[in-house]
């Protein structure tokens, strides 16, 4: 059989655009820079959005929704954010056949509008916290666009919260952080992620501080999963959002915004694929066990793999039946590896009347016989155990690839391959702006334990050089 995808070795981002082709996750939009996530894609993303946002409300935020065009003068209202994202902006000069009389700009995030009418809400300290999270599309034009991981038009979610105090802030954004975002990552996703505070030439317009999680591609380059930002007061003076203290003062409210976005479908690609496909972490899979039908020679064979379906959706794993016999069993095996589900239950006359169906794990391919009534729990076990196999094989690639180093060099020659661990002091601002030079960046940087770090002015931090996405 000629091979389907380009392997991951010869190849890598070639690999990684067979995959989003051949597993049917998306396709290219009409407009450079767009895309049009097909239904398989979308299920992951749906799954993502369920468990992000089942964390984002545990943590004391609502949704909400605001516009998609902003004036342009919100965004002047704060100069480091509009010089920030002028060379991605999308301008509405035109409408309706006339001029408009100010031109508006399609979001690339909602910072201003929703400061803007956080402004009007808050009035009194007994209004704060003010904490709002929005799911929609943001569009940013894109000069190097690859399907999820750069696109003009992408979707994500969008938190942003006012506060009294600023340490009441940076609580809530490491709260995010931590226990949404990491929580997330490491425990769905199955992807180690490292946490640290950006250089201040990495940091989000508009920012006092930015925070990001870090995971590292199959390739060894760094991708960016998430961020979550203090805000400071730019914001809260640029919009006016202010409240009577309880001692009756009138005070600015510190504000904070965070994000993800499919970049993280990317991520998943990058992280765990291989040269068969998609590897889907079981607890994000819309379909955990996907029960097939060898051949049907009239021996009940359908019936059989359609009671292992409905017994294992009774017990709670998310499963689905093929039972398409007008297809070859091959063909569909190949599909189905492509697409990353974590476990095939495969039903065939001789299986059925020895008793047996074949459990196929995607993780790592092995094949085992198991009794028909030992099927659900079998694959529960088999879910459990390749979910955290996934997390110890992408953590262990990490680790393998990570050197230690001591001079900027030497960081720039291991970022061609995999990561760098340098401290801080042997690079600093000039080294990271040489670093650059290379196509080599500083990802975050992070106290020695590993912990995030209040400031960039800490002594002993270490940071992470890469080449990234």
């Amino acid at each position: 059989m000629a091979r389907v995808l380009t392997p991951r070795a010869e190849d890598f981002p070639r690999w990684y655009q067979d995959v989003i082709a051949k597993a049917e996750l998306a396709d290219n939009g009409p407009v450079r820079g767009t895309m049009v996530i097909r239904p398989a894609g979308y299920a992951i993303w749906e799954r993502m959005q369920a468990e992000m946002d089942a964390r984002i409300k545990a943590a004391g935020a609502e949704n909400a929704y605001f516009p998609l065009f902003i004036p342009e003068s919100y965004l002047r209202r704060e100069a480091e954010h509009v010089e920030g994202f002028s060379p991605e902006l999308a301008v509405v000069t035109h409408a309706g056949g006339k001029q408009l009389a100010e031109p508006v700009v399609v979001r690339p995030t909602s910072e201003t509008v929703i400061g803007e009418f956080m402004g009007k809400w808050v009035s009194s300290y007994r209004d704060l916290p003010l904490l709002l999270n929005q799911w929609s599309n943001v569009v940013r034009w894109e000069l190097r666009p690859r399907v999820f991981l750069r696109t003009s038009e992408f979707l994500w979610q969008e938190g942003h919260t006012a506060h009294a105090t600023e340490a009441d802030a940076r609580a809530y954004a490491r709260r995010i952080l931590h226990e949404a975002y990491e929580d997330f990552m490491v425990n769905v996703l199955a992807m180690p992620v490292v946490v640290g505070l950006k250089t201040a030439a990495e940091r989000f317009a508009g920012a006092t501080h930015t925070m990001s999680l870090e995971a590292m591609t199959g390739d060894g380059k760094a991708l960016q999963m998430g961020t979550s930002h203090e805000l400071g007061q730019n914001f809260s003076r640029a919009f006016d959002i202010s409240y009577s203290s309880a001692s009756g003062s009138l005070e600015h409210a510190w504000t904070t915004s965070w994000g993800t976005s499919t970049r993280m479908l990317g991520g998943l690609i990058m992280c765990h694929g291989d040269d068969n496909g998609l590897r889907v972490p079981p607890r994000l899979a819309p379909v955990q066990a996907y029960v097939m039908v060898v051949k049907e020679d009239g021996s009940g064979v359908t019936e059989a793999a359609a009671k292992l379906r409905d017994a294992l959706r009774d017990a709670g794993i998310r499963a689905a039946l093929d039972d398409r016999s007008d297809v070859a069993f091959g063909r569909r095996a190949v599909d189905a590896e492509l697409k990353g589900y974590p476990v095939r239950v495969e039903v065939g006359p001789r299986d059925l009347a020895a008793g047996n169906a074949v459990l196929v794990r995607r993780r790592d391919g092995a094949k085992t016989p198991v009794a028909l009534e030992a099927v659900v729990t079998e694959v529960r076990s088999a879910l459990e155990t390749d979910q955290q196999a996934l997390y110890d094989e992408a953590r262990a690639a990490r680790q393998a690839r990570t050197s230690d180093v001591l001079t900027l060099d030497n960081a720039i020659e291991a970022a061609a391959t995999g990561w760098a661990r340098i401290p801080w002091s042997a690079v600093g601002v000039e080294g990271e702006a040489r670093a650059n030079e290379a196509a080599v960046s500083v990802r975050c940087l992070m106290r020695a334990d590993g912990s995030v770090p209040d400031s960039l002015d800490e002594s002993d931090l270490v940071a992470i050089l890469a080449r990234s996405y």
